[in-house]
């Protein structure tokens, strides 16, 4: 008998770790190759991670809910043979079974133990308004800093976040016996300042918590899933950081709808892929994003980033009602095939909750789909720290004047709206409009004889 560790595999290059969300096989369970043994999540994506041998699962090294570093062992699978990435001697008597099981037994009583002396002073920071960085967040994890104790220690940082040295200090004076919290010592430099030219203190006022809603007879109380958490979290902090504007555009998308509609058949037979509306749109939107290149920056502090690549985000409603939004990759060096069939990969792998953390990084633009569920417009959040996401609307059939050489007459069309936010610090009307408005062009000069 051999034992092989199962370890975190490298998840993307900005990736180090990730949560522990679920086991799907329990120890003395049968394990098959590429079979799934524990799911796991990231701030960018959940995953299930599979075995890469076939065996019995000996051990579970790590609970729900704990953080893991890539390359960590998280389980320890028992294999029949020799096994290439073997840890661990292999077993050359059976009487070394029996004290090998019963110091497994006796960790998981350990760990247990420790576990549950440990959960009730977990902190739940999405119960608190105020923003913590992971650092922060594992720190008071780790060291059993309750939630009560973490709201009162006073941030020096940027809005009075609390800084690692807020927290280190915090615990230095806790573990003095003086657990009053209380900020980081300031730098000489910052004191003869203060003393020079003395200003009145700023006060960092909490914001009020929420008044709890009463819970009726009959009424269902449901937890919000990790990434519904995530996803909240990350809504709030864009309207709270970005000035939020909007721009509408109609648009007659008739030649769009008629050229798709003579050319989807044949596209399907020949590429195997079918021909949506997105790709159209997507190409559109970076066609304008090259002609307005200060609609692809983040904004730094008081620096704009100006980005080099196109990097086209998409959302996508997963079946369980979240958002996911991949990123299609240098999306101007894309022709209409290439989109696609890129833009469908994405789509049906996000629903099946297959990629990968890379796959939805890095992105300087969104666009999402309102009108799949029939709006007709929207006003989306930007996805930070992008400067602008283009909501699509539903595409109708509307009586509309038509003008020709002949005159004026009224006519059926195929319209829709597009939706544009984005962000005023840094965009101003002028440049949103021209944007959204230089997607409309050109889905409107569609050329109907277009072949690909």
């Amino acid at each position: 008998m051999a034992k092989f560790e199962l370890k975190l595999p490298q998840m993307g290059e900005s990736v180090a770790e990730a949560t522990l969300t679920n086991w799907l096989k329990e120890v003395g369970d049968t394990v098959e190759l590429d079979e799934a043994v524990f799911e796991i999540a990231t701030d960018k994506v959940d995953s299930e991670v599979p075995s890469e041998v076939e065996g019995v699962l000996l051990e579970k090294r790590f609970d729900v809910d704990d953080v893991i570093k890539v390359g960590e062992v998280v389980a320890v699978i028992q294999v029949d043979g020799d096994v290439d990435d073997v840890s661990g001697d292999t077993d050359s008597a059976d009487e070394e079974e029996g004290p090998v099981a019963e110091q497994v037994e006796a960790l998981e009583t350990q760990m247990a133990h420790v576990k549950e002396s440990v959960t009730t002073a977990k902190p739940d920071f999405f119960s608190s308004e105020r923003f913590y960085s992971p650092l922060v967040k594992n720190i008071a994890k780790e060291e059993g800093v309750s939630m009560e104790e973490l709201e009162a220690i006073i941030g020096t940082g940027k809005e009075g976040r609390v800084t690692k040295t807020d927290i280190m200090a915090y615990l230095e004076n806790r573990s003095n016996g003086n657990a009053k919290p209380a900020p980081a010592t300031p730098a000489p430099k910052e004191q003869k300042q203060v003393e020079e030219a003395p200003q009145p203190q700023k006060v960092i006022e909490e914001k009020p918590k929420h008044a709890p809603i009463a819970v009726g007879h009959g009424d269902e109380v449901i937890p919000l899933t990790r990434m519904g958490k995530l996803i909240a979290q990350h809504m709030v902090d864009s309207v709270s950081t970005s000035a939020h504007v909007q721009s509408f555009v109609e648009v007659d998308v008739t030649n769009v709808v008629n050229w798709r509609e003579k050319m989807k058949k044949a596209f399907e037979q020949r590429e195997g892929e079918k021909l949506t509306f997105t790709p159209i749109f997507m190409e559109a939107v970076a066609v304008a994003l090259k002609k307005f290149p200060m609609m692809n920056i983040s904004l730094d502090g008081d620096k704009v980033i100006k980005k080099k690549n196109i990097n086209l985000g998409m959302a996508a409603a997963l079946p369980d009602g979240n958002l996911i939004v991949p990123v299609i990759k240098n999306a101007d060096q894309l022709n209409l095939v290439g989109m696609a069939k890129m833009v469908n990969d994405l789509a049906n792998r996000a629903r099946n909750n297959q990629l990968k953390p890379d796959e939805v990084k890095d992105g300087t633009y969104t666009v999402t789909n309102v009108g799949t569920f029939g709006s007709v417009f929207g006003t989306p959040i930007i996805n930070q720290p992008q400067v602008g996401i283009l909501a699509l609307g539903a595409i109708r059939k509307l009586p509309s004047v038509i003008e020709t050489d002949q005159g004026e007459y009224i006519g059926i069309r195929s319209k829709m709206f597009l939706s544009h936010s984005y962000d005023h610090r840094v965009v101003n009307g002028a440049l949103g409009g021209m944007f959204v408005k230089t997607v409309a062009d050109y889905l409107e000069a569609w050329d109907v004889n277009r072949e690909i």
